[in-house]
């Protein structure tokens, strides 16, 4: 009884202190802030409030802080999700050296405003401590090389060189496998008409999936409109990963059908959740969030989660090495990249279309729409595979061109042997041999007959 009482009081104190944390992050979240430019500012709330609304504080109040997301928003991509991986990084060094971050830049500068050469030699080696601590828990080359640059990164913008005497050697620790046409196809057919979209375009088109979560209606509405396939889509470098330049890429009649048909159940009211018909122009989001009544686009993390436990569903997740699993939503992409390869387009074009930065760019961007449409087309790439006819619909076909009926000669040679059976809904391989042996008699008997024929009018007309 005693520990129940327990288990209830420690509870409620639990509960007590995440409301007074929920209260405080609010109070913080709509207190005004002086500390960072309004555009700044601005940037910040963009980019932690769906990851980590938290550091929101920790970056607007700080002026160190500020000052690096300030670099980042006006000279370099303007990610959100440099900015957060950055802010986390500084913010997770400095818990682990319990010094707030203007503190950190301020011990490195002498009494003269002046970069003091030991303190920096001091903080490089603590640097390199928290390296250690690092891959003590476990963490990647990779991971460990980002934060480490995000934190010099940190002190650069500030004014301060800080250097560590060594480079960091990454390399992959959890490599991810590319998806075969026939695990894409599983995908597919576990997801509802929101996944077939999300999978398909992702394994078609090679979108990334952030730059896939920007795509509007204006980016499919002219060949969607007129039918066409395979439908190009423009992707301004607005909406890529790095904003380095725009790219074509296409997808092919598969995701062109299912996403003929998310549509029109967002036209008619075929969504979950109640979600009211909805009327599309330009900036209508192509794929939306259905857990909101207001219309907008699905989040990154929102597709990840979907394809997540697509994948999950399907048993296709693998075995973790490392933290991470074989196969991962980004290894829908790869699956381009592969079976493009695979189908023989050159890797330029390949990489083009992926929106890699390349140097025959412009080389391949001034060959126009419609070549590149062409290329993609002729490569064939689809999700399920096109079915091959089997000899004997081969041999259907050369006996219909010569005129006979092959359904009626099969039907024949079946009533000849009552012993067998005939089967209509497919064939086993042993009816298969005989149906090929069969048609390929009527076959050598009619040519034999047309060759005969022919001779024999050939003598007649000598004579």
């Amino acid at each position: 009884m005693e520990t129940l009482n327990q288990n209830k009081a420690l509870q409620l104190q639990q509960q007590q202190l995440t409301h007074e944390t929920a209260a405080y992050q609010t109070a913080q979240l709509t207190s005004p802030i002086s500390s960072c430019p309004p555009d700044v500012e601005r940037f910040i709330r963009e980019a932690l409030i769906k990851r980590k609304p938290s550091l929101i504080p920790f970056a607007t109040t700080s002026p160190t802080v500020a000052t690096m997301v300030k670099y980042l928003k006006r000279h370099c991509s303007q990610s959100h999700s440099t900015a957060y991986l950055y802010t986390w990084s500084v913010h997770q060094y400095c818990r682990w050296c319990g010094a707030d971050p203007d503190q950190l830049i301020t011990e490195c500068y002498s009494e003269d405003s002046l970069p003091n050469q030991k303190a920096l030699l001091l903080e490089a080696r603590r640097l390199d401590d928290y390296v250690g601590a690092l891959q003590s828990d476990g963490y990647s080359p990779g991971h460990i090389a980002n934060c480490v640059k995000a934190v010099k990164t940190f002190f650069r913008v500030n004014g301060l060189s800080l250097e560590l005497p060594y480079k960091f050697r990454k390399y992959v620790v959890s490599r991810n496998r590319a998806p075969t046409p026939e695990e894409i196809a599983q995908l597919i057919d576990l997801a509802d008409v929101k996944g077939k979209v999300i999978v398909s375009m992702l394994a078609l088109g090679a979108f990334r999936i952030g730059t896939l979560c920007k795509l509007r209606y204006r980016h499919v509405r002219h060949d969607l409109e007129r039918g066409t396939a395979p439908l190009h889509i423009h992707v301004e470098a607005t909406i890529t990963k790095g904003k380095y330049h725009d790219y074509d890429t296409f997808i092919g009649k598969e995701a062109v059908d299912y996403l003929k048909a998310y549509l029109e159940a967002r036209r008619n009211g075929g969504l979950p959740n109640k979600i009211p018909p909805e009327s599309f122009d330009d900036e209508s989001p192509l794929i939306r969030d259905e857990h909101s009544k207001v219309v907008k686009p699905l989040t990154p993390s929102q597709v990840y989660n979907v394809l997540h436990r697509l994948m999950a569903q399907a048993g296709l997740l693998g075995s973790k090495v490392g933290r991470r699993y074989t196969m991962r939503p980004h290894s829908i992409r790869k699956f381009f990249r592969t079976q493009m390869a695979a189908l023989g387009v050159q890797t330029d074009y390949i990489e083009y279309m992926m929106g890699h930065t390349i140097s025959t760019y412009h080389d391949i961007q001034m060959k126009g729409i419609e070549f590149l449409r062409g290329v993609y087309a002729a490569s064939g790439l689809c999700v399920k595979p096109k079915t091959k006819p089997s000899r004997v619909e081969m041999l259907k076909e050369m006996v219909r061109a010569l005129g006979l009926n092959p359904e009626e000669i099969l039907t024949k040679k079946a009533l000849s042997m009552p012993h067998r059976t005939v089967i209509t809904a497919g064939i086993d391989e042993s009816q298969g041999h005989d149906h090929v042996d069969t048609l390929l008699k009527a076959l050598k008997q009619k040519l034999k007959q047309e060759i005969t024929a022919e001779t024999t009018d050939a003598t007649l007309k000598t004579v």
